[in-house]
């Protein structure tokens, strides 16, 4: 049985990897080995390109959210021998979070979420029972599928603010200070929306599911609790 700590190490440590790597390979490279600005932006993300590419073999699936880091990657990569301009390079990165958050935003217009996959490991914790409660309430409770309605739209609409918000401080703010504030923006992002995600839809989805196993109907939450509080 699939734990929650493995769940989150699955899908979270390829993200710290691809953070991590890039900011300290462009600090080493640029002030380390002397390299310019551009082409130390393009060699810090060779690593993370191989290593999206690898995992797309390895695994003899297509995911298309990591074929998209792929595909941004590689042209980071190749924009750092065309275009010279390391604005645009640290701008490219913005493209991850539009394209994904104008994706989430379409699944749910087309009543198909895409964050319900991600979401669900947090819902479910590893049991069949919570599994099969989830999977009858995704299909025949209107206020568990608002919920789940919830969850997308609200990274979708927090990943389109944080692309804006990348790419005003490309352009304003000296390149070495967004090399690591767009991580942060990043991260910020991130931490902010699962909360909020939490809040509106997790948090009672999981009092939905808790309600059911009990053989009693959900409750309104009174107070909406945090994604924490979820899990």
């Amino acid at each position: 049985m699939t734990t929650n700590t493995g769940s989150m190490r699955k899908n979270f440590g390829p993200l710290l990897a691809d953070v991590a790597v890039p900011i300290g390979s462009y600090y080493l490279l640029k002030n380390g080995f002397g390299m310019g600005t551009v082409a130390a932006l393009g060699w810090s993300s060779v690593v993370p390109a191989v290593r999206t590419g690898w995992g797309v073999v390895a695994e003899r699936t297509i995911n298309a959210f990591a074929v998209l880091i792929l595909f941004v990657n590689v042209v980071g990569v190749l924009l750092s021998f065309v275009a010279g301009d390391p604005r645009l390079m640290l701008a490219k990165d913005s493209g991850i979070s539009s394209v994904v958050g104008i994706g989430i935003l379409v699944s749910v217009g087309m009543g198909k979420p895409m964050m319900t996959a991600g979401m669900k490991p947090f819902l479910v914790k590893g049991s069949p029972e919570r599994e099969a409660v989830f999977e009858r309430l995704l299909s025949g409770s209107v206020a568990f599928r608002r919920a789940e309605r919830r969850f997308s739209l609200v990274w979708g609409v927090m990943l389109l603010a944080e692309c804006v918000a990348r790419i005003v401080g490309v352009y304003l703010l000296p390149v070495d200070t967004m090399v690591w504030l767009g991580t942060v923006v990043m991260i910020g992002t991130i931490v902010v929306t699962s909360v909020v995600s939490g809040g509106v839809a997790v948090g009672p989805m999981a009092q939905m599911i808790d309600a059911e196993l009990k053989g009693g109907d959900a409750p309104s939450p009174a107070v909406v609790p945090s994604l924490v509080a979820a899990r």
